[in-house]
């Protein structure tokens, strides 16, 4: 079951679309998102987020923080900045 992202940054839309997997680091430690999870709100740390997308490369994002949603397979991600990178491996 795919998911259905949204990342913003608080004057933007960055990146939205379909994906298998949300990989993103949170206060408490990583955490990865795959279809069917439970609802969640979660604070994130500054770092990385990984999506991967259903067709195409990994979309990597950095972000200063914020708070990651998840709820009937739709994540919301919004922090202040967040730039994106390249899809290759960390």
């Amino acid at each position: 079951m795919p998911l259905e992202v949204t990342l913003v940054s608080a004057d933007r839309r960055v990146w939205s679309g379909e994906a298998s997997q949300v990989i993103a680091r949170t206060v408490d430690g990583d955490i990865g998102i795959l279809g069917g999870h439970a609802p969640l709100l979660a604070v994130l740390a500054e770092g990385e987020i990984r999506i991967r997308p259903t067709g195409g490369e990994d979309v990597v994002a950095r972000l200063d923080g914020g708070f990651l949603s998840v709820e009937h397979d739709r994540v919301t991600v919004v922090s202040d900045t967040a730039s994106l990178g390249s899809g290759s491996a960390r």
